[in-house]
């Protein structure tokens, strides 16, 4: 399997899907491959449909990071369940999904983010999780050979790595095959709705009768929902990361400071990125909620650069259609697979950053380098709800550039949703309604 995963990558699951099922599930990355194994499980009839390729978006083009370090307190029960869950379906499902243990640390330049993460411990102690602070010795032991001497550190030994772009597949495959029914390079186009409530879907293969939809559909969902009057304030940013070639081990987990972020790879080399930089593509879209994100801007004024204008076909582009009808032509047809061209300024900055911090390395050679498309939302953390004003329509997306670790715990909370039962944790933080009925925009204390 090459990575990330793109259009070139063969069809594994040409369908065709059926003429009814119970639930649809729109987008197969990593939470939509997660809630449809788990609706299965629950004994419910789904199909599965992704545009382009499972994982062929960002739940191919993560850092490949299984983090409960730093987490977002309301999502932190979920992912220390996440992480329980990525163990299990791997023995399950008897694939390589290259999960490996190894830890996450942050490293901390300054007394202000020490203090940081020992604020942030508090809720790592209230989940059973093992975080705790490092000093500067400790720091040079765990990660020798660094060029910067650093304050100390926060780490989480528990804390794992994958590989997502064998991951995300390897799920996708153990769910068919235990009878889900996965069609790649099947867009859905619009939702069924009769009534005022959803009666299906009407994909480019046909129309699927199904008295519940769940989107799962990253950078995408916005742009689905409006077409269908639901609002809700998402963006998406542009994320570049890089491959190196083989290089001596210093370190075999996820290593980030405030400026690189790393981690070991399987193959021998390692993932490397701008740990908070990102490209913001300028639409419709972020016209319209620009002040929903102000205090994000405001918080990490020079993290972002800004684009005026969005590539053609992406999903806040000003030529994409708001509107289109289920017998012609969807934007999602027009863009299988969202591969964004990596940042030639964020490749120079993390690469240069990495030399520098290990200048025994010499001259770093990638393997390769991609972009992917985060889907945002406005406090970080995803949506997790039902779509009050159309019946049948369930939401799972906006997370926000860590959702492959989370993945799994996702897909579980949104299956046991649907399905009727208890979720198993509070899902106050990840209304829909939080956009709209006046509760304040709330980043957490997450790191």
């Amino acid at each position: 399997m090459q990575f990330p995963i793109h259009i070139a990558t063969p069809v594994a699951h040409p369908g065709p899907h059926p003429d009814s099922a119970d639930v649809v599930v729109i987008g197969a990355g990593v939470a939509g491959v997660s809630a449809a194994l788990f609706l299965n499980r629950r004994g419910l009839k789904v199909v599965l449909l992704e545009k382009g390729r499972v994982a062929g978006e960002q739940s191919s083009r993560n850092w490949g990071w299984i983090r409960q370090q730093g987490r977002d307190p309301d999502e932190l029960p979920i992912m220390v369940e996440a992480r329980r869950l990525w163990l299990q379906l791997a023995e399950e499902s008897g694939e390589d999904m290259g999960l490996a243990p190894g830890g996450v640390t942050y490293l901390a330049t300054s007394d202000k983010e020490m203090a940081q993460f020992e604020d942030w411990i508090q809720y790592a102690r209230a989940n059973d999780v093992d975080s705790h602070m490092m000093t500067t010795a400790e720091v040079d032991d765990l990660v020798p050979g660094m060029a910067t001497r650093y304050k100390g550190a926060l780490r989480t030994p528990s804390d794992m790595r994958g590989e997502p772009w064998l991951a995300v597949p390897a799920l996708a495959r153990l769910a068919a095959r235990e009878g889900v029914t996965v069609v790649e390079h099947c867009a859905a186009r619009t939702l069924d709705i009769s009534g005022g409530k959803v009666a299906g879907v009407v994909t480019e293969q046909g129309r699927i009768a199904a008295p519940q939809v769940l989107l799962t559909g990253g950078a995408w969902s916005s742009l689905f929902l409006r077409a269908h009057g639901v609002a809700m304030p998402q963006l998406s940013v542009r994320a570049t990361v890089a491959a190196t070639e083989q290089l001596p081990t210093v370190h075999e987990g996820g290593v980030a400071d405030d400026k690189i972020a790393f981690r070991r790879r399987n193959d021998g080399g390692y993932s490397i990125a701008a740990g908070g930089f990102h490209d913001l593509y300028i639409g419709p879209d972020a016209f319209r909620n620009v002040f929903k994100y102000l205090h994000v801007l405001g918080e990490h004024p020079f993290s972002t650069r800004y684009h005026l204008k969005s590539p053609a076909a992406y999903p806040d582009a000003w030529g994409t259609p708001r509107r289109w009808d289920g017998d012609r032509e969807s934007p999602f047809e027009r863009m299988r697979i969202l591969n964004p061209a990596p940042s030639k300024v964020a490749l120079k900055k993390f690469t240069g950053g990495f030399s520098r911090l290990f200048p025994e390395f010499g001259e770093i050679r990638l393997r390769t380098a991609w972009a992917g498309m985060i889907d945002l939302m406005p406090d970080t953390v995803p949506v997790l709800d039902r779509a009050e004003a159309l019946p049948g329509l369930w939401i799972g997306t906006g997370l926000s550039g860590h959702g492959f670790g989370i993945g799994p715990g996702i897909g579980r909370v949104l299956a046991d949703l649907i399905a009727g039962n208890a979720p198993g944790h509070d899902l106050t933080r990840f209304r829909l309604a939080r956009f709209s009925d006046g509760t304040p925009i709330r980043p957490g204390p997450a790191l």
